[in-house]
């Protein structure tokens, strides 16, 4: 059978062009975050997606350095939210405030309007705040007051959590869990990594002097071409084949959901570009399975007592598909 092209596919100068920039990128955020190339690299991943970034870890291991990192390697708007228990909805999508001048409302724009927003603690925030941030992540548009208005393209989340900390947190609902491409654990340094971290960090902050590596139009212009790298039928079938065995596994009591299979196609898509290739291989997917699917589905009970973790319930599940050889 005849594989079916419906749009242009990327060419090979543009892949060039794309792991090139994905290698300068990776370098930049490498002077701030020592010893997590493999992380840099998943964040931009998730950029040429133009998908969301959950950072999970315990503090102090670099989370919110690494997204202000990320925020500076572009030149780009920026805009961060603290946040506590007491922040409300309009503080993060904005407010219309009557203009006495003019006798009419005007809509003063929250922090959320920018092209990365990095939500600091999101679990510290209460449900109904949360919630704010589905229609951001999904629609890329805010509505204050029965009016909607579109965000500015590139729009990225950044969000941090500590997962062991549990006093006056929330914990974040599926749906939104859903909206994330990719769940990025950073993990402790090794002894060789925390003392190069402690040379470095010494005498000056290495944040101050990070340089931006591309603007938020050339990055427009990366991202539109990662969604034409060639995905062939049987990668695509691969892809989806794995979702599906989530969904009847004993050890899950939730799979993963469709759209977890397109944020599965489209990142592998954007890491076969960072590789310098203009089509998908399977080793592609097994290597971002986890990170995009792991946040996605709930372990059951007894998985969780076995002391299980979703991460390794879906390398399990990879391992057990076959891989197409094609």
């Amino acid at each position: 059978m005849t594989e079916k092209t419906t749009t242009p596919r990327l060419e090979a100068q543009e892949a060039v062009r794309i792991k090139e920039t994905a290698d300068r990128f990776v370098a930049n955020v490498g002077r701030v975050i020592v010893g997590k190339p493999r992380v840099v690299e998943q964040c931009f991943v998730a950029l040429l997606c133009e998908g969301h970034i959950l950072m999970e870890d315990v503090p102090g291991v670099g989370k919110t350095s690494l997204a202000r990192a990320i925020a500076r390697s572009i030149h780009c708007s920026f805009r961060r939210v603290q946040c506590t228990p007491d922040l409300l909805p309009s503080d993060v999508t904005g407010v219309h405030v009557f203009n006495q001048k003019t006798g009419q409302f005007e809509f003063h724009p929250g922090p959320v309007v920018t092209h990365i927003l990095l939500v600091d603690e999101i679990n510290r925030a209460t449900p109904r705040t949360q919630s704010c941030f589905l229609e951001c992540m999904q629609e890329r548009q805010v509505t204050a007051d029965r009016e909607t208005f579109p965000l500015p393209r590139p729009f990225m989340v950044i969000a941090t959590q500590n997962p062991i900390e549990l006093e006056g947190t929330f914990a974040l609902p599926e749906a939104q869990l859903d909206r994330f491409l990719l769940r990025v654990p950073m993990g402790y340094p090794s002894e060789e990594e925390e003392i190069e971290l402690l040379h470095r960090f010494q005498a000056a902050q290495p944040l101050d002097d990070i340089e931006s590596v591309l603007t938020a139009d050339e990055l427009s212009g990366l991202q539109a071409a990662c969604r034409r790298t060639y995905v062939a039928d049987s990668v695509r079938s691969y892809i989806a084949t794995v979702c599906r065995a989530t969904r009847s596994d004993d050890s899950l009591r939730l799979g993963a959901s469709p759209r977890a299979s397109l944020a599965l196609q489209q990142a592998s898509q954007a890491l076969a570009a960072m590789r310098g290739r203009d089509f998908v291989l399977p080793d592609d997917v097994k290597e971002l399975a986890a990170p995009v699917l792991a946040h996605r589905v709930l372990l059951e009970t007894r998985a969780s007592v076995r002391g299980l973790s979703a991460a390794s319930v879906i390398e399990r599940i990879v391992a057990g598909v076959p891989t197409p050889v094609e």
